[in-house]
């Protein structure tokens, strides 16, 4: 097999190597998500992989051609190269069908004849492989490097497969096969570099298989984060970090510029760019997203935009937006060539940015062309490009950070020129952790002469959504009260801003159900950004209704789709992204998915400091430190509700410095510490009693609930069961009218627990908890409330139905006289070799002799040989020895198949 032919000029040898698999990593990451069988896309005829270098593209075929071979596929490799001409192509198809089915003599009259030439040769390759019959695939490996005559037999290839033939192909993005039209009739499955870009799951199982225990969920999260998911980025970024054992100093120096590690990192990165490519990347990083034609009207060459596609197709620098004509820089790289950017001359930077104004003004990208403007220098043209667009920018598509950056260069004295940009100011400040400073601006804009009843409305909404955030519900109802039933309000956008509120104005009044009424009442109005944006808000408040309840179960089938169109349409650390991934942490947590819970967490919580709502930020901080009880991290679950107590003085949410304490208390009281317990309810009473803490009905019943909650705690710390009857009876009242379902649940547990500690028969009180928890999904409810109350539901209710989950018999195997294979390998089940072949082959890679082999199998030892003979012709072998290493170099023996 593969011998070089004996024609003049006609020469094979060299291509042996172009058609022999590469050989896979052994810490390569296996990709479930892109399995084979993941995803019925995959079974189409034809797959193709396009994406830019450092993909994975390689990786990815070698993973499926084990995956064809351990189907029994017969898998034919090609790697292309720049100079197979459609004859040498032709040749080189004969060879990798050869190798993958163990057919010696196939295309013999083909590899050996100079003609015919062309697609004939094509068609010739393609009639001998289905008169095999032999199930087949071809995987054809780099083919954007094929000369253009070769891509096209390459695509009549794809266009005339048989029926027990499919192909794999892939290229980089640029690369024109000219079958599209399969594409759309679904005859081919395209993988893109967004379906190959890990994700944050696929990047902390990477971490961890790389650093073990020691790279917890935030390593992964700042990884994804600074790589954006780029395979080969993840795979510098984790040989740099691995350099010391201080991963979170490692990743810090990673994303800081100037550290040695990012040095280094973009270094290797832009080692293969020549100063040319440098100097373009340099002067279009100040766009944020890019185009074809942008680039070429800020550069002011043809030339230099090609030079762009170019780039785009041979590195990572850019991530493609799809089907769009969009696309931007990594930002890792995009803030390294700002900053050579930031050298270049005055003159040219200040051109440059007028261009870009210009070119974005004129296509209705009012917010990008205004910061453009303010770099170039145009202040006045600034200006009215911000007053254009922010205020929809921030209301309708939710871009905070950009409002705030433009806000953020326009003076006081400015803003009151401009009446909409200062009332884009009051909403930004409102949902912000700025919220206090939201009354001096509405007081400003309702100075203003001739304000309309509509106007004082969209006001009324500014400082209601500031109190969400100051944490004063009754202000809030004070606020959102007097336009509750009729607002003077037409905006459509505004209006389903008033339905959010009046949502979460039923919430915090104890009745979810009413909430989730009022959420649907928003108005229909025509889709798009500002209908996407604030229905994820109503998402979030829908979402906590059913976590106000406890039904953990219908909380996540709702808000797991969500988060992640959250994620992709406004950034995973955007706030509202992470108040979501809060909501739905805890019910993750709460239905016994630690792991699920600790991802959705990680990386996020200074986000939540800064811009959560108080709920969430509560949520986020308690979650994080039950989990880290319960793994036995004491120090660190304590440390948790610290942050939390902080966070509360810091932003000013005394409620937070509440259930942070309370919670301390439940925390301490699983250790019976009396003495701990009763001074943190002593602290809770003296912040209780401070005057100048919110006096309102809302608030107080929230705080008296978490301090009767900890006073309860701090009884059953002390082993006082029957003084801990009386405070946690009060909180279970108020939990009750406020329909607070799980937090009920727990405390009728806990009561239940009290009165079996007084002899009293609380087995029933108990039996109604454990069935209501389970009705919701909460698994972790009691464990959580108490070590001891877990302990007691598992010893009274936890084998209920034991009887009827009996293991079912498992037949009887039938035994066989080959011994099992070991570390020396298993064969695939390709059909490239007989089953009797493959038998032969594991023995044979257990160096056992032709004799014991034939005892094994039962057969004579002539027999014996005649297998060995076939496995020598089929895997160009000449030894036994160079049989077992051809086998394993092909695949057909592995150690994990």
């Amino acid at each position: 097999m593969g011998q070089p032919s004996n024609e003049p000029g006609e020469n094979t040898g060299d291509l042996i190597l172009k058609v022999t698999p590469p050989r896979a990593p052994q810490n390569v990451q296996i990709r479930p998500r892109l399995s084979l069988g993941a995803d019925e896309d995959f079974k189409r005829p034809i797959i193709l992989v396009e994406a830019p270098a450092g993909f994975g593209k390689t990786s990815l075929m070698a993973q499926w051609r084990r995956e064809f071979l351990a189907a029994g596929e017969v898998v034919a490799w090609l790697t292309a190269q720049d100079i197979d001409e459609p004859q040498r192509f032709a040749q080189a198809l004969v060879l990798a069908f050869r190798l993958g089915s163990g057919r010696p003599k196939f295309g013999r009259a083909l590899l050996e004849s100079a003609s015919p030439r062309g697609l004939e040769n094509v068609t010739l390759w393609l009639a001998e492989v289905a008169q095999t019959a032999a199930s087949a695939v071809l995987i054809v490996d780099r083919a954007h490097l094929l000369p253009q005559a070769s891509l096209d037999a390459l695509a009549y290839l794809a266009r005339n497969l048989p029926a027990n033939l499919r192909l794999v192909i892939s290229t980089r993005a640029n690369c024109k096969l000219g079958i599209e039209d399969l594409a759309a009739y679904g005859e081919c499955a395209v993988v893109d570099s967004q379906i190959l870009q890990f994700r944050l799951d696929e990047t902390a199982q990477l971490v961890r298989s790389r650093f073990g225990a020691a790279a917890g969920p935030s390593i992964a999260a700042k990884l994804q984060e600074f790589t954006e998911g780029w395979p080969l980025g993840l795979q510098l970024a984790l040989s740099i970090i691995g350099r010391s054992g201080d991963l979170q100093s490692e990743v810090a120096g990673l994303e800081r510029r100037g550290g040695f590690s990012h040095s280094r990192f973009l270094g290797l990165l832009l080692a293969d760019l020549d100063p040319d490519d440098l100097a373009v990347l340099t002067r279009v990083s100040i766009l944020d997203d890019l185009h074809p034609d942008l680039c070429r009207f800020v550069l002011g060459s043809g030339d230099e935009s090609r030079r762009i596609d170019r780039i785009s197709s041979d590195t990572a620098v850019f991530v493609v937006a799809e089907n769009t004509g969009w696309f931007r820089m990594h930002s890792f790289v995009r803030n390294e060539f700002r900053c050579r950017f930031s050298s270049l001359p005055s003159a040219e930077q200040s051109e440059l940015h007028a261009r870009a104004s210009l070119w974005l003004a004129e296509r209705g990208m009012a917010e990008a062309a205004a910061l453009h403007a303010f770099a170039s220098g145009a202040n006045e043209r600034a200006y009215e490009l911000a007053e254009r667009s922010l205020y929809e920018a921030l209301i309708h598509r939710g871009r905070q950070g950009t409002v705030d950056n433009l806000l953020g260069r326009i003076t006081v004295e400015e803003l009151d020129k401009r009446p909409k940009l200062l009332l884009t100011k009051a909403w930004s400040l409102a949902i912000s952790e700025r919220h206090s400073e939201v009354s001096d601006v509405v007081s400003r804009l309702l100075a203003r002469p001739n304000v309309s009843e509509a106007f004082r409305c969209e006001c009324g909404l500014i400082l209601s959504g500031g109190a969400v955030f100051a944490d004063d519900p009754d202000a809030f109802v004070r606020l959102h009260d007097p336009w509750a039933e009729a607002p003077p309000l037409r905006d459509p956008v505004l209006l389903h801003v008033h339905a959010n509120r009046s949502g979460f104005r039923m919430l915090i009044e104890g009745d979810p159900p009413m909430a989730r009424l009022r959420l649907k009442q928003a108005p229909q109005y025509e889709a798009g950004l500002a209908h996407a944006y604030l229905s994820r808000w109503t998402d979030f408040i829908h979402g906590l209704s059913y976590l106000w309840e406890g039904q953990v179960s219908t909380l996540e089938q709702l808000l797991s789709p969500k988060l992640a169109q959250i994620e992709d349409e406004l950034g995973r650390r955007h706030p509202l992204a992470a108040m979501t991934a809060s909501l739905l942490a805890a019910a993750f947590w709460e239905s016994g998915n630690p792991d699920l819970a600790e991802g959705l967490l990680a990386n996020r919580l200074d986000v939540l400091e800064r811009s959560g709502v108080p709920e969430a930020v509560l949520l986020g901080y308690r979650t994080l430190g039950r989990m880290a009880w319960a793994r036995g991290a004491e120090n660190l679950a304590l440390e948790f509700l610290g942050g939390l107590h902080a966070i509360g003085q810091a932003r000013n949410l005394p409620r937070l410095c509440v259930a942070s304490l309370a919670d301390q208390a439940r925390l301490n009281s699983h250790r019976f510490r009396a003495s701990t317990c009763s001074d943190l309810c002593a602290r809770i009473d003296d912040l209780l009693a401070d005057a100048s803490l919110p006096q309102g009905r809302l608030w107080r019943r929230s705080v008296n609930l978490l301090a009767d909650t900890a006073r309860g705690y701090a009884r059953i710390a002390a082993r006082d069961w029957a003084g801990a009857l009386e405070p946690l009876l009060r909180a279970e009242e108020v939990a009750q009218k406020t329909r607070m379902g799980r937090l009920r649940i727990e405390l009728l547990g806990l009561r239940a627990f009290v009165l079996s500690k007084t002899g009293q028969d609380s087995i029933d009180l108990l039996k109604e908890a454990v069935d209501l928890a389970r009705s919701y999904g909460l698994q972790r409810v009691f464990a959580d409330a108490h070590p001891a109350l877990g302990v007691w539901v598992e010893e009274v209710v936890g084998r209920r139905g034991e009887e009827t989950a009996r293991p079912i018999a498992e037949k009887p195997r039938p035994t066989t006289t080959i011994p099992p294979s070991t570390a020396a390998g298993r064969a695939a089940p390709s059909s490239a070799l007989t089953p009797k072949e493959r038998q032969v082959l594991e023995l044979l890679a257990q160096n056992f002799s032709n004799k014991e082999i034939g005892l094994a199998m039962q057969v004579g030892e002539e027999t014996i040989k005649w297998h060995v003979k076939n496995l020598f012709s089929k895997l160009d072998a000449f030894s036994r020895k160079q049989v077992v290493m051809r086998a394993r170099l092909l695949g057909f023996l592995t150690q994990d198949l």
